[in-house]
């Protein structure tokens, strides 16, 4: 079943059904031979974002599963309201859309006004889908008048970057938010049709050995990055050695079949108390019928292909693994340094990997695959200014854009971070608690928005994202 069966087109579908349509209005958008290059990507971003919506009845854009969610109509607002509040309203001649978006679209931002509480974002009907569109509409019109032809001072051009980096963010959220939501209906609806591609047998991984070292990481804010990437400093690290690829579900069951989820002595306390509140018995989303395990996905429920990369597995469930496999995950700077493997600078956000818009359109399945042999992750002097890294090849499989993996470091300020003035200030420093750093992008990110210094975080207990293991040892 599709997840717009049912519907009668109009209003009541985002946009256009056709992917290459949503390409030509890019193309044409852009074509302006003065259009700033920021503005480009500041275009296409958006479109991007419709079609991810575009296969969705209104309904599908309302439902909200759980509180840590938020419906897919409240993502494409909220990303609107970003732009409308740090970069139109400044603008003394800009018309505001609607001043009530205000309350209804505010995520967090208490120096900005109050907020309508999280967990009843579901419950917002109204504004509905196409005055939602109308309101992207709005502002995207906006902001080709006011900044199309680079009319950008350069306060504007880095909060225009944020927000672009912010709208990839909610796109990939848009995704596993739907992909909850979806799996809570007993039809098994399907988001988009597209097969799983077929992975050919993993052998054992291997063991990539780490010297002693002192590692620089951390960005060195020559380029874009997140304020929670800087500064770019030392970390001595012991020896160690690292998994060359991540788990995957054949290994993962093996665990479940020893009886990982019953034995305690594997599993951290509040880990343990979480697997026994909620009767976890398994990752995220799997379903035993017979003998035969089965995954919900977002082109339907599926057999378990047993060589692709493990998912959707909390940091309590990837400890204990790591655990019951005599291992332990890695830290965030063991992780960096041996993607990087010890370049003197990071690595740009352009690798080469399983990322969203590439499956969408070319029709494939949003589930994680697997390179099976090193990845190449290549730098230009594009994205790096002044000079650029040569290319190199990681001797990790999987390392970026497949599942974010979990690291055993906590969400915390690098040595010497500042958080920047004003609102934007509250967008990740004040997260910096019990939470936990995971690193690589997943299937469901966009291509070109993370790097290896890109610190994502989430509570130990958190599952509905496409999170993964890899292994290391001392």
């Amino acid at each position: 079943m599709s997840a717009n069966a049912g519907t009668d087109g109009g209003t009541d579908t985002v946009a256009t059904g056709d992917p290459q349509a949503v390409d030509r209005v890019d193309d044409a958008a852009v074509a302006d031979p003065h259009h700033d290059v920021l503005m480009e990507r500041y275009v296409r971003t958006r479109r991007f974002s419709e079609q991810v919506a575009q296969p969705l009845s209104a309904e599908d854009c309302s439902i909200q599963s759980m509180q840590d969610a938020s419906p897919t109509r409240w993502h494409l607002a909220h990303t609107t309201w970003f732009f409308e509040t740090f970069l139109l309203k400044p603008i003394g001649d800009y018309q505001v859309f609607d001043p009530s978006f205000e309350y209804l679209f505010n995520s967090y931002y208490n120096s900005v006004g109050q907020q309508y509480p999280r967990g009843k974002r579901g419950l917002i009907s109204r504004p509905g889908l196409d005055q939602t569109l109308r309101y992207r509409a709005h502002v995207d019109q906006a902001m080709q008048t006011h900044f199309g032809r680079g009319e950008l001072t350069d306060d504007q051009r880095q909060v225009l970057e944020i927000g672009i980096n912010h709208e990839q963010q909610h796109q990939e959220l848009m995704l596993t938010d739907l992909k909850h939501a979806l799996s809570c209906n007993p039809l098994d609806p399907v988001y988009r049709d597209g097969e799983c591609e077929q992975v050919d047998a993993m052998g054992a991984p291997t063991w990539i050995d780490v010297d002693s070292c002192v590692a620089r990481i951390g960005h060195d804010g020559d380029s874009f990055c997140f304020d929670n990437e800087l500064p770019r400093h030392r970390v001595f690290l012991e020896p160690y050695q690292i998994a060359s690829r991540c788990v995957t579900n054949r290994e993962y069951l093996e665990f479940m079949e020893d009886g990982g989820y019953q034995r305690p002595e594997f599993w951290l306390s509040l880990g343990w108390a979480t697997v026994t509140q909620n009767h976890w018995k398994a990752p995220l989303y799997w379903s035993k019928q017979g003998s035969r395990w089965t995954e919900f996905t977002l082109s339907g429920r599926k057999a378990i292909r047993l060589d692709q990369p493990v998912c959707h597995v909390s940091y309590f469930e990837a400890d204990a693994y790591a655990r019951w496999a005599g291992c332990r995950l890695p830290t965030e700077a063991e992780w960096e340094h041996a993607v990087c493997r010890g370049l003197d600078r990071p690595l740009a956000a352009n690798q080469r990997g399983n990322w969203s818009d590439d499956l969408i359109r070319s029709g494939r399945c949003i589930h994680p695959s697997s390179f099976g042999a090193a990845q190449r992750l290549d730098t230009t002097a594009g994205d790096v200014p002044n000079g650029s890294c040569d290319p190199t090849e990681t001797p990790l499989a999987d390392a970026m854009g497949n599942v974010w993996q979990w690291t055993s470091s906590h969400y915390s300020a690098y040595p010497g971070y500042r958080a920047p003035a004003g609102a934007l200030g509250e967008y990740n420093g004040k997260f910096m608690c019990n939470v936990f750093v995971l690193k690589g992008g997943s299937c469901a990110t966009p291509s070109g928005h993370v790097r290896p210094t890109y610190r994502n975080f989430f509570a130990p207990e958190s599952r509905w994202q496409f999170t993964g293991i890899r292994l290391a040892r001392s």
